[in-house]
């Protein structure tokens, strides 16, 4: 995963050299954005945001769109990136590996506190509900980025850790997709179902009107915190003060608010609201307990080894430390 990151990254002009000094010395600001759907269609909405962003800023915003996450997770870590939008399980990514910190959360246009993984496939599918995917082991099943929140963490823990399924021993075949890509193929029948979220869903309507018509829901996962922002903890204090005043004030301030509110309209959302790493802890929590339930599970039956007792201590003490409200 790494290497075809840094590979598509070299394609796409950014290169993994000396770094050209801190942010206070740039001309640009670089802005990462996670793959949920092609470049083309990522560009046409976040274009504006960046245009209008870097007017606010008094300097330029370049995007920079990879073709996976793991590609904007491995900008930031090697500073090629200043501030970045993901979802909360790259952005956990980010912060532990690549030096990130959240500062804004997104905040749907329709006022839902945040949005939900689903588990698709085509409406005339024999499949309703999310108990006859399991049950369907001759089934082919198209997962989400291994780095994304609604496309992998959510449904591998609610749909197949609670109900001890390993999707690649399970069924027949598994691939691993953008959200847009995910969607055309439960469409177009090339897979029987596939991992989704209620944002993006919403986006295919817009992008792919006619196939939209062809979506069936068959589960809903529980509530997924809003998207973070995330800019690099190292930056100088006075670049973070700018970059925070101008996102927080996007759309709410300004001679030009209700541009702006139109610009974020497109993006699905409506003004930034602050935010911290604290808002990753949902998903942290998440990811121990499946990590625990597939320890517990091997050792079923029998004593558990000295290693997996160690293992079973590390995520109960890093749960405590999160119910502690530490979600670093």
């Amino acid at each position: 995963m790494l290497r075809k990151s840094l590979i598509a990254l070299a394609v796409a002009g950014v290169t993994f050299g000396a770094t050209s000094g801190q942010a206070k010395d740039m001309k640009e600001i670089r802005f990462g954005i996670i793959s949920t759907e092609s470049t083309l269609n990522l560009q046409k909405i976040w274009n504006p945001f960046l245009k209008r962003l870097g007017e606010k800023l008094g300097r330029p915003i370049k995007g920079l769109y990879a073709s996976d996450y793991a590609g904007v997770i491995e900008a930031m870590r090697f500073k090629k990136v200043e501030l970045a939008w993901f979802g909360n399980k790259s952005a956990i990514v980010a912060v532990d590996r690549s030096g990130g910190e959240v500062f804004a959360q997104t905040v749907d246009a329709e006022g839902n506190p945040g949005y939900w993984s689903l588990l698709v496939t085509h409406k005339d599918s024999k499949l309703n509900s999310m108990k006859e995917a399991l049950a369907c082991k001759t089934c082919t099943f198209c997962n989400g980025d291994p780095n994304s929140t609604s496309g992998f963490a959510v449904p591998g823990y609610y749909v197949f850790a609670l109900n001890a399924v390993e999707p690649r021993k399970h069924f027949k075949r598994v691939t691993n997709a953008s959200h847009e890509a995910n969607l055309l193929s439960a469409v177009t029948k090339k897979c029987d179902f596939a991992t989704n979220n209620t944002e993006n869903t919403r986006r295919f309507k817009e992008t792919f009107p006619e196939r939209a018509k062809l979506v069936k829901v068959i589960w809903k996962s529980p509530l997924i915190p809003s998207d973070p922002l995330v800019w690099r903890k190292d930056l100088p204090a006075e670049t973070k003060a700018a970059i925070k005043a101008a996102i927080l004030g996007f759309g709410k301030t300004g001679p030009k608010a209700a541009e702006e509110k139109k610009i974020l309209a497109a993006l699905q959302w409506a003004p930034f609201r602050p935010s911290s790493n604290a808002q990753l802890a949902p998903i942290r929590r998440l990811e121990l307990f499946k990590a625990k339930l597939k320890v517990e599970r091997k050792a079923k039956g029998r004593d558990m080894t000295g290693d997996e007792k160690k293992k079973i201590e590390a995520i109960n003490a890093a749960l405590k430390k999160l119910e502690a409200g530490n979600s670093n």
